[in-house]
């Protein structure tokens, strides 16, 4: 692990722009520094260095994650933990044992860019694999006090498009409806939009009915018309 560990380290450095790195952090107000690798180097590079380091097994995998982003002193190592999480080798390792791992990550990381990755492309694929422990989990985030566990249980669902629960996305969203935080009205619609997109009259209709408003509802309805102003988009799939 620690010559995966300087490998990663070596690779960032080498896929960096150094003249970005400062408005790279600033736009995230990153407590921990860039080097300035962007996001389409960034990956190629990882990719490469996973394939040339692979790992013996799912408790190896999850120890180099984890280290990875314990020991993270750029912003980057911190991304790149979260992307060995998802490297094509390790499908087989998305069980529930994964679980303490992103949630340490989403708990500790506790910034938009970490926690919507986790939160669609890890926990949303466990809620898929595992509902039947999943999904009381995620109702339980949903009224955790911590913003980014109840950002999880919101957006867990973005990718489901037809196969999403209504009831669960309905349940993970309501603790929220009282929060004016920004993540969270913003987590509510986003959530919502992504639903819209395979079942639009449904998402009009519980937008109005639970009478949301302010970002969260112009968030839901970005695609949709609006039936309080008629004048706004509608997506071409209603």
């Amino acid at each position: 692990m620690d010559t995966l560990h300087k490998a990663v380290r070596i690779a960032l450095t080498e896929a960096a722009d150094p003249g970005k790195a400062e408005a790279m952090r600033a736009y995230m107000k990153s407590d921990l520094p860039f080097l300035g690798a962007q996001a389409v180097p960034r990956r190629t590079a990882l990719r490469r260095v996973f394939g040339e380091h692979p790992l013996r097994d799912a408790r190896e995998w999850r120890e180099a994650a984890l280290t990875l982003w314990r020991d993270a002193e750029y912003r980057e190592e911190r991304y790149a933990a979260i992307e060995l999480t998802g490297f094509r080798l390790y499908r087989a390792h998305q069980t529930l044992d994964a679980l303490p791992m992103y949630e340490e990550m989403i708990v500790t990381g506790a910034w938009w860019d970490y926690v919507d990755e986790l939160a669609v492309h890890r926990v949303g694929g466990l809620l898929a694999a595992f509902p039947d422990v999943m999904r009381p989990l995620m109702l339980r985030w949903a009224r955790d006090r911590d913003l980014w566990r109840r950002r999880t249980a919101i957006l867990c669902q973005n990718r489901f498009r037809g196969a999403t629960d209504p009831g669960l996305l309905y349940a993970c969203i309501e603790p929220s409806l009282s929060d004016n935080d920004f993540f969270a009205r913003k987590a509510i619609g986003w959530a919502l939009r992504e639903y819209a997109k395979s079942n639009p009259g449904e998402v009009l209709r519980y937008v109005d009915h639970m009478g949301i408003t302010g970002l969260s509802r112009r968030e839901a309805l970005k695609n949709l018309t609006d039936p309080r102003n008629p004048g706004s988009p509608k997506s071409p799939a209603v």
